[in-house]
């Protein structure tokens, strides 16, 4: 596989980030995630940290050296991801659930397989059009879909915010799953919270994404979506990787270069402004909260056995 993947974070006008992403990748396989915290909730950071350690620790873990099942694998650890969270809300005797939006994107066989929770979306970009889109679990592309109300009104719609599927929470998050989508030269595969595709346009996306070096269209990206957020906006976060070796940079990575055993890790820098409802959750706790739900689901397992 070659390929080239840049990733980016800005805080915008809000007091504090609550987005979280990283990408992971080894010779067999890619994988990439986003997190949106919800600010209508306490703690949403910690949703989405927690979303997108739980997500690279179970690739890591569970791709030697592929996912065997990347369907069930996806929709099975963002439910994890949901457990994990709660885990967390009864050792710190919160109140209430933490909150988190997901996207996640698995490459392997020269196929992307898709999956997300809430209305960060993943994008495929083919020949500079849209090739994939996922579609928000959110109140207007609900009302959208049904006929409720036009295109032209969604920007406008005064429940254009609200959704209706989050992890974390009192309910289980509904997986949407997409079909895998056998991957051409030159496709882009852009995963981006809402603080972007909310504010600029969709040309604007696809042309950024058609730049020769992908880091740059990543940055026009969301300095794009930072001009467009002076005053109100949202966080805004975005991963984009070029497929292939159509254009070649000195940052294109190819994995047929890396060892078999050899797994390659970026998780985007922590924020420099911390949320102010901020947990003292290290990394341990963390990893102990996702140990935990494992060790109860492999109990599950004995006992269907």
């Amino acid at each position: 596989m070659k390929f080239t993947i840049a990733q980016g974070s800005r805080q915008g006008p809000r007091p504090y980030n609550q987005d979280r992403l990283a990408y992971s990748y080894h010779r067999h396989a890619i994988f990439m995630v986003l997190a949106d915290g919800m600010g209508g909730h306490q703690h949403g950071d910690v949703a989405a940290e927690i979303a997108v350690k739980t997500m690279i620790d179970a690739f890591q873990r569970e791709s030697k050296p592929m996912i065997a099942q990347p369907a069930q694998f996806l929709r099975e650890q963002i439910a994890q991801v949901h457990e994990v969270i709660e885990n967390v809300r009864l050792q710190k005797r919160l109140q209430e659930s933490p909150r988190t939006t997901i996207v996640v994107a698995l490459i392997q066989h020269n196929k992307l397989f898709c999956a997300h929770v809430g209305d960060s979306r993943a994008y495929l970009y083919r020949n500079g059009l849209v090739e994939f889109q996922t579609q928000d679990h959110s109140v207007v592309q609900s009302l959208l879909r049904e006929g409720k109300i036009r295109a032209d009104e969604v920007n406008h719609h005064p429940h254009r915010n609200k959704i209706y599927n989050c992890v974390g929470g009192d309910r289980e998050p509904q997986v949407e799953l997409t079909a895998p989508i056998p991957l051409r030269e030159g496709d882009v595969v852009l995963l981006c919270s809402d603080g972007v595709w909310n504010v600029v346009s969709e040309i604007s996306m696809a042309q950024h994404m058609l730049a020769a070096d992908i880091h740059d269209g990543v940055t026009r990206l969301l300095d794009d979506a930072d001009a467009a957020s002076i005053t109100v906006g949202d966080n805004m976060s975005a991963i984009a990787l070029q497929w292939g070796e159509r254009i070649v940079t000195p940052l294109t990575i190819s994995t047929l270069d890396l060892p078999l055993d050899v797994t390659t890790t970026m998780m985007n820098e922590s924020p420099a402004t911390p949320s102010p409802y901020a947990l003292d959750l290290t990394d341990e706790e963390i990893e102990k909260a996702i140990a935990e739900i494992q060790e109860a689901l492999g109990r599950t397992r004995q006992l269907i056995k």
